[in-house]
């Protein structure tokens, strides 16, 4: 599976808290990742993360262009809702993508958790 990971600043501690209590599975799978939550996943949990830019310089625009080709198969999207992100436009493009091309995406630890312990299933 090809999963997209990405995180708001207030959520880049549980995407790595999220990712070491998945990395057994995240590390079988193909992944991506803005920025500095990828940069993160690698150095703090030990996994092989692509990384694109970060999301208010087009990293979740670039996640969004892969998903529309199919190229990626679930997405995580830890968001942070009580604090301004001067790149909505481009978030809201990504949950839409989603929705459009009926990709998993989860947006809060809770799903997340959902998401990932369904595909480790198969």
């Amino acid at each position: 599976m090809r999963i997209a990971l990405i995180a708001h600043d207030r959520k880049k501690d549980a995407m790595v808290a999220l990712a070491r209590e998945h990395a057994a599975f995240l590390s079988t799978q193909i992944l991506m990742a803005t920025g500095t939550t990828g940069s993160r996943l690698r150095d703090e949990v030990g996994l092989v993360v692509e990384c694109l830019l970060s999301g208010p310089l087009g990293g979740d625009l670039q996640i969004g262009a892969r998903l529309a080709v199919g190229e990626v198969d679930a997405v995580v999207f830890l968001r942070d809702p009580m604090t301004p992100q001067p790149h909505e436009p481009d978030i809201n493009a990504l949950v839409r993508a989603c929705d459009v091309h009926d990709v998993p995406c989860a947006t809060n630890v809770a799903t997340a958790r959902a998401l990932l312990e369904a595909l480790a299933r198969g």
